[in-house]
């Protein structure tokens, strides 16, 4: 159950991981890389290792049958796996680019509420918060909770998903 958990949960954090340092790489060629929802569904679709993983351990090793727990069990190893990748992935990528990610990123903001015509004490009010953020991510105990939970809740629901399916045999039986 270990090994299928550190196989899947690798490949599953570094499909992710690879997706989104390619659309902050190429931002200007990959616009749909830097969305919410895109990343979101990348996640979705490399998580579903999750289902695979479970599947595969229900198959070959337990005779194609699993209960619910033990299912969920194998589903969250994999998404804590795939979400430490992703942490140590992501802070491999931020120690590379000398951490200016979230300088970029604020700035950016910045740029973009004044671009839709923010100013006075609302934009000040919104700097200082961007500012508060940006300080906030320098510290490693913000960042990396942060980073996990960015992943870790979609592995969550699809572990919940994977187990709730696959402890019925009769879904996707294992061939003879």
């Amino acid at each position: 159950m270990l090994r299928i958990s550190l196989v899947f949960g690798s490949i599953a954090g570094l499909i992710v991981i690879a997706v989104l340092i390619l659309g902050i790489v190429f931002p200007n060629t990959l616009n749909h890389f830097n969305t919410e929802w895109f990343g979101y569904l990348v996640m979705i679709v490399a998580l579903s290792l999750i289902f695979v993983g479970v599947k595969r351990y229900r198959d070959n090793e337990l005779g194609g049958v699993i209960r619910f727990l033990p299912a969920l069990g194998l589903g969250l190893g994999i998404a804590v796996v795939a979400g430490v990748i992703y942490v140590a992935m992501w802070e491999v990528y931020l120690a590379s680019t000398g951490y200016q990610f979230m300088s970029h990123y604020v700035d950016g903001m910045i740029a973009a509420k004044k671009a839709h015509g923010l100013s006075g004490p609302g934009l000040d009010a919104f700097v200082a918060q961007m500012n508060q953020m940006k300080a906030d991510y320098d510290n490693p105990l913000y960042r990396l909770p942060m980073t996990f939970v960015e992943i870790f809740p979609v592995g969550l629901i699809i572990a919940i998903i994977s187990a709730a399916v696959l402890r019925n045999p009769r879904v996707l039986p294992a061939r003879a």
